[in-house]
């Protein structure tokens, strides 16, 4: 692929809406030094073959789980199947994996989210030990694969190491299943302060995940977030959170309040949290919530296969509230058909269409991709917010002869045709990191020796695992 630290599209879509004729130039660390509308090409200057959108950040991946994407789609012993009896199936697979099959998985899984539109990812990671729930001789081995696989694939990374003590609320010890999550406070903000370097030296953002408020009992989130703090006090803060009804029963029994209630009560959420699922809130938990400026992390095509719910993305952006989009257990790596969901999803419960359009953008595929990319960088912590001076250099082009955006009359027609036609073969052309091409045509360079990997270590684990 050929260096280049400039582009021209004919159509790209800014923070500020769809503006023609757009030039871009980016510095020697991929940060845009100039977005110009109404330019003229300049000589030898590459030229986008389609629409010009921004990366899209992926915010919330458990990247091992995609080794077993498929393969949790039928009825066992429980007749009331649901997120809870996924959750033991998904065990067996976290309790095999090894550090050599975490990285193949991670790299094949980055290769196809950057053909899929997603340029920079949240990895919240909590499979953290060996196999018989010891830490290894090298205590990051797991986390550092997630780095090397982040950099060889050229995806941008925001890593966030889970804390993980308990199974339920009450501090409940946790399960055989979970041995290889534990980790008390103190080791995990020692972790921390022993990834930040490594993190540093490959460009990736470090934060802290408290896994869910049934997972870290009250005192350890304290000590964790005021530790955190001592690190870096503008690191992101990820937590999963009001996902099922189940866990929001067991709260109210365990506290008396809600979950969101509860956190909002007992931290100093803000700006630099990400609310993941938030999927079950009171109309006062999504007032409160949206105004301390946290994104809601929604995960459409997990939340749809765990049976979870639906957001209501209409009270939260009613309040102002932030959102951006994750692939989560990577049931599916696509960022078109996670918007899709999304906008679905809204117009099944409230029978209405284009439900996520706004006042100043009628066009509902150019309002969620602003919306989504603007609320996964604040969740990323990483200046990945789109085509704008200062951002990094983070984009995707449209193909436009792609059959179904062939001749259509606008960019506003295409970006829509590639969220709401789905086809079998993805419109995606060309993604740029940080200035650098990743993608072309289609395709990653590294898509077949990542593939045959990733084949390799799922067969090793389901001979381990069946």
């Amino acid at each position: 692929m050929t260096p280049t630290r400039s582009l021209f599209a004919g159509h790209a879509l800014l923070p500020e809406g769809w503006a023609r004729d757009v030039l871009l130039e980016w510095d020697e660390q991929g940060r845009l030094s100039l977005v110009r509308p109404g330019s003229t090409a300049p000589a030898g200057v590459p030229r986008a073959a389609g629409p010009l959108l921004p990366g899209m950040p992926n915010l919330h991946s458990h990247a091992f789980q995609r080794a077993f994407a498929g393969l949790t789609e039928y009825r066992g012993a429980d007749p009331e199947d649901s997120f809870w009896s996924w959750r033991a199936l998904m065990y067996r697979f976290a309790g095999a994996l090894t550090p050599q099959q975490l990285r193949a998985i991670a790299t094949a899984l980055y290769v196809e989210m950057l053909e899929a539109g997603y340029t920079s990812v949240c990895e919240f990671h909590y499979v953290h030990h060996d196999r018989d729930g010891r830490p290894y001789a090298d205590d990051g081995v797991l986390s550092a694969c997630l780095v090397e696989a982040a950099a060889r694939a050229g995806i941008g990374l925001t890593l966030l190491p889970v804390l993980y003590q308990a199974s339920g609320f009450g501090a409940a010890p946790p399960t055989e299943g979970q041995r290889r999550f534990v980790r008390r406070t103190d080791d995990m903000l020692r972790l921390l302060e022993r990834l930040k370097p490594l993190c540093e030296r490959q460009g990736a953002r470090l934060g802290l995940a408290p896994h869910s408020l049934r997972a870290v009992p009250p005192d350890a989130l304290a000590q964790a977030l005021a530790g955190l703090d001592a690190i870096d006090a503008t690191a992101p803060i990820h937590i999963h959170i009001a996902e099922q009804t189940g866990e929001v029963d067991a709260c109210l029994a365990f506290s008396g309040q809600r979950p969101v209630e509860w956190l909002l009560d007992h931290a100093q959420v803000d700006g630099r949290w990400c609310l993941v699922h938030a999927t079950h809130m009171s109309g006062d938990e999504h007032r409160r919530a949206a105004r301390t400026g946290a994104v809601a992390g929604i995960c459409p095509s997990t939340e749809a296969n765990l049976g979870d719910g639906i957001f209501d993305a209409g009270a939260w952006r009613s309040h102002g509230g932030r959102w951006g989009i994750g692939s989560d257990s990577h049931a599916c790596v696509n960022a078109a058909e996670d918007l899709m969901l999304l906008e679905y999803s809204q117009r099944l419960a409230t029978r209405r269409r284009n439900v996520l359009a706004r006042a100043d953008e009628a066009h509902v595929a150019s309002a969620m991709t602003l919306e989504a990319v603007r609320g996964g960088a604040q969740a990323s912590g990483r200046p990945v917010a789109g085509l704008a001076v200062g951002q990094q250099a983070d984009c995707v082009v449209l193909d436009a002869d792609h059959p179904l955006l062939r001749e259509l009359p606008s960019p506003q027609a295409m970006l829509s045709a590639h969220i709401f036609a789905s086809h079998r073969r993805s419109a995606l052309r060309d993604v740029w990191v940080a200035g650098r091409q990743r993608v072309e045509q289609g395709a990653h360079p590294l898509e077949r020796e990542a593939t045959a990997a990733f084949i390799a270590a799922r067969r090793e684990l389901l001979s381990t695992t069946s």
